[in-house]
Order: structure tokens, then C-alpha cells, then sequence
């Protein structure tokens, strides 16, 4: 507010801040979890997309699309939106690409609860899914990554060549099992 005097009379005036032009080449960022192969609620997406010029309907019908391949997993999308255009981009996390190779059947997500994961990967299975992961791990080498996602099997409820995964891990520390360098 500001407040002008002019002789006896007193106005205040008050300027609104409008908000920066929209930039057609700005690209922004969105990060969601979701349930694959199903389309997310409208209510929830509004807020994220609303503010963007994005319909949550067609945007929740684009993730659905993109997710067909981890129909009823958890797993992390990236909305990359520019011009007013989304484009999907799935994030598979650990835990999301040991379930999707263990190979399991689909399950109803409303009927089936506390599932357990017990079936059984192969080490080729493990690399393949650490160098997938390799990009977003923390560890210095790829040795690392396999006891990462070794690790996740656990959490999973898996097993590793028929052996629990700690002891593969172990094998790994004692150099029983080679592991590659990537």
C-alpha cells in the first residue's frame, strides 16, 4: 500500500504484483509416486499440474499409459513439462525392478494385502538390475551397487540363487562370487 496526500485529501492505493509472464521455454520438474497402470485421481494431480496450464485428467491418463509395463507396483514418475506439453518419464526404484523381475502374476491391490515376495533371482538378474540402478547409486563402484540391490532382494523378500542374500553378500566380501566391473 501506499499512501498519497494531495491538500486535505488522503487516498491509499494498492498495486497488486502480477505474477512473471509465462515462458514457453521454462522446463519444470515434477516428481509423483504412483501406482502403475492405473490412472490417479484427478484431485490429487490438480494441484501439482493445475498451476502449469495442465489438464489432471489427461496427465493422469499419459502416466497410465507410460506405466503399463508396472501394472499394480509403486513406482516414481517424472513429469517433465514444457510449452505446456507433459512428457512421462518412469523412475523404477530397487525395490520396483526385483519385483518386476521376479515375475510374479498381477495382483488386485484392493483385495490382495501384505504380499510376500519369496521367489527366487538369478545373479545375472542382480546385474542386470544393478547396472540399470548404477546411475542413481551411491556407491563408488559397480561392486557396490550389487550389494545394494542385494540388499533390497532382502527388504523384498527374495532369494538370490536359492541362498538368502546376505550370504551372497558375504560370498562377494570373500571373493567366492567375481562380481564385474560393470
Amino acid at each position: 500500500y501506499q499512501r498519497r496526500v494531495h491538500g486535505d485529501v488522503s487516498c491509499v492505493f494498492s498495486f497488486s504484483i502480477m505474477p512473471p509472464k509465462f515462458d514457453p521455454n521454462e522446463v519444470k520438474v515434477i516428481t509423483l509416486r504412483t501406482t502403475g497402470g492405473e490412472i490417479g485421481a484427478a484431485s490429487s494431480l490438480a494441484p501439482k499440474v493445475g498451476p502449469l496450464g495442465l489438464s489432471p485428467k489427461k496427465v493422469g491418463e499419459d502416466i497410465q499409459k507410460a506405466t503399463m509395463d508396472w501394472k499394480g507396483l509403486k513406482i516414481t514418475v517424472k513429469l517433465v513439462v514444457q510449452n505446456r506439453q507433459a512428457k512421462v518419464e518412469v523412475v523404477p526404484s530397487a525395490a520396483s525392478l526385483v519385483i518386476k523381475e521376479l515375475a510374479e502374476p498381477e495382483r488386485d491391490k484392493k483385495k490382495v494385502k501384505n504380499i510376500k515376495h519369496n521367489g527366487n533371482l538369478t545373479m545375472d538378474q542382480i546385474f542386470k538390475i544393478a547396472r540399470r540402478m548404477r546411475e542413481r547409486s551411491m556407491a563408488k563402484a559397480f561392486i557396490g551397487t550389487v550389494k545394494e540391490i542385494l540388499g533390497t532382494a532382502v527388504s523384498v523378500g527374495c532369494t538370490v540363487d536359492g541362498q538368502s542374500p546376505k550370504d551372497i553378500q558375504d560370498k562377494i566380501d570373500s571373493n567366492e562370487i567375481q562380481v564385474p566391473d560393470s
